[in-house]
Order: C-alpha cells, then sequence, then structure tokens
C-alpha cells in the first residue's frame, strides 16, 4: 500500500466521501465544460475526422454522445451541423436546460460566423488532433448550414431543450441513468462518439456492446480516451502501482472514477462487441517501472504502458 503512487490527498478525499454531505457533492458534476467554444471544437474534431476515414460519410442524421456531463453542447453543435436528432447517454442527469441554452446561443454564433476550429493553442490537451483548423467549407457548405440554422430550426432546437420529451424535430433525448441497450430501439443511430469518458466506465464491455446495438449497420464510433491518473496519483501513470485495495479508497464512495483499463482491453472490447477498428492514434508519456507496477497490472505490455491516450474510430459493419 506505502509503495503505490497514490497521493495522500487522493485517499483523503476518497475516505470523505464516504461521508454523506461530502458524497453528495463528490457526485454532483462531472467536472466536463459547459464552454460553447470547447464543445463546438470538440464536435467539429469527432467530424472532421470521420470524413477523413470515411470521404463519403454524410452528415449524420441521428447522432448519440456517451457521457456528456455538465453540458450537451457537443450534442448541441451536431443539431447546429444539420443532425436531426440528438441522445445523450449519461450514468447520471448532470447538464442544466439553463446552461445549454446560453451554449446554443454562442455556438449559433460560432456557425453563423463560421469560425475556425479551436485549436491546441486554446484547448492543447483535447484530442484529437486536425491537421487543419480551418472552418470545414467542404463538410459544411453555406447552402447546407442555411438550411440548419434557420431561426425556425433553432427554435425548434431550444423547445427540445426545454422540454427534452416533446415530439418533433430537431429532437433531443436525454437518457440518464441508462443501463442496458433495451432503453433504444437498435440501429437508431449514424453516428455516436465520447469526449474523454471511457475512462470512467466500470463495465465497457456493457457499454460496447450497448453501442454496437444502437448503431445502424454501417454507423459510426469515435471515442477519444484519456488514460492518465486525473491527477490522483504523482504520476501521469501511477495508478497503474496502487493495490486494489487502496485504490478502493482513493475511490471511496463516488458513483464514477477512473477504471484503470489500458488501451488494449479498450480495443479488445470494442471488437468483441463487433466493430471494425478504421483509426487507433495513441498519445504516448513516459512509462514506469516494471517492478512498480501493482500486482493485478504486471501483465501490460510495453505499449500499454506508454499509452496516455488515444483517439478510435470504428464502424459497425454492413453485415452483422
Amino acid at each position: 500500500m506505502f509503495h503505490s503512487d497514490a497521493t495522500p490527498a487522493a485517499l483523503i478525499k476518497g475516505l470523505a466521501t464516504f461521508l454523506p454531505g461530502v458524497n453528495r457533492l463528490a457526485n454532483r458534476g462531472t467536472g466536463g465544460s459547459d464552454s460553447a467554444r470547447y464543445c463546438y471544437s470538440v464536435w467539429l474534431r469527432h467530424l472532421v475526422r470521420a470524413r477523413h476515414a470515411d470521404p463519403a460519410l454524410p452528415i449524420p442524421a441521428a447522432v448519440g454522445e456517451f457521457g456528456p456531463g455538465d453540458s450537451l453542447g457537443a450534442g448541441l453543435a451536431a443539431l447546429l451541423s444539420g443532425a436531426d436528432a440528438y441522445y445523450a447517454f449519461d450514468a447520471k442527469a448532470h447538464a442544466s436546460p439553463e446552461r445549454n441554452l446560453a451554449v446554443l446561443e454562442t455556438l449559433t454564433h460560432l456557425f453563423s460566423q463560421r469560425e475556425p476550429i479551436p485549436d491546441d493553442v486554446e484547448f492543447p490537451h483535447v484530442i484529437p488532433k486536425l491537421s487543419d483548423y480551418r472552418f470545414p467549407h467542404s463538410i459544411l457548405p453555406d447552402d447546407a448550414l442555411a438550411v440548419a440554422l434557420r431561426p425556425e430550426r433553432i427554435g425548434a432546437i431550444r423547445r427540445s431543450l426545454e422540454m427534452p420529451s416533446r415530439q418533433g424535430t430537431p429532437a433531443i433525448r436525454y437518457i440518464a441513468p441508462w443501463s442496458d441497450a433495451s432503453l433504444m430501439a437498435p440501429g437508431t443511430l449514424d453516428f455516436l462518439w465520447s469526449q474523454a469518458v471511457m475512462e470512467h466506465v466500470d463495465d465497457i464491455r456493457s457499454a460496447y456492446r450497448a453501442m454496437h446495438a444502437w448503431l445502424r449497420p454501417g454507423g459510426f464510433l469515435s471515442h477519444s480516451v484519456d488514460y492518465d491518473s486525473h491527477g490522483h496519483t504523482r504520476t501521469w501513470n501511477g495508478h497503474w502501482t496502487v493495490p486494489r485495495l487502496t485504490w478502493r479508497i482513493a475511490r471511496g464512495n463516488r458513483a464514477y472514477f477512473i477504471n484503470r483499463q489500458p488501451h488494449s482491453a479498450q480495443r479488445s472490447e470494442m471488437q468483441a462487441a463487433g466493430f471494425s477498428i478504421v483509426c487507433d492514434e495513441r498519445m504516448e508519456g513516459p512509462p514506469l517501472p516494471r517492478h512498480r507496477l501493482a500486482a493485478e497490472f504486471r501483465h501490460l505490455d510495453d505499449v500499454d504502458l506508454r499509452t496516455s491516450g488515444a483517439f478510435v474510430q470504428a464502424v459497425k459493419p454492413q453485415h452483422v
């Protein structure tokens, strides 16, 4: 226990969450961003990279976001790009209508002005990276945006934010908590993404199987995954030095934490669910000496031990 990289602060915070008042505070929000510029950048990065992977990929009609957290902004950006329906899947309802209405107004301005995609200067830790951060006119031409940004259409998005169960197009469906694939009809989605979420999901096997069910044949999956310790240890990869019992203390009574699954496990479960991986870009950090690894992580190979983040895109085959 005392040879691990867990910080004293992480252990104290974990223990404190067993106190009722502290636990409510610890599980109140996700720490996600409600910055419209961040959400604009995230959605357009996923969209641009998807078009790179498949030049014939159209603007998806039905999109889903796994783990939107405090803001539905990336989904609103997808609707302003021309999507007709946005499904938000989360472990717990976090987003507030008032905050999202404010984000919608700023997003509308960003699209109307064809603002460049906020780049690594503004958001240096956001992946995926792009080779060109100019507004993607070839993907979102002026005639298509003129239709997507009609005042009456933006009004419909606003009304759907205020009352997610309303019928109409564009539509927003906020599913929280999601528990299994049966919450939505199979083959509903054309495109599903997440941003720094899959490292927090305890049961990644069930999650990827649900995503596979929700996507139509030919549907597209896009994930940015952050494998570092999120500040819970002294080094970026120190969570792999922490024994199971000590990690249980650090997690405390939180509803979600980091799952410590390496990149190979995420890839394996994605493929086992039936996806074909079309893009796999890894970011690397300095590896740990193997003698410092906790027993349950000594099987990790050198690639996993260096992988601090990854951007993975996959397709559900047409014939399944």
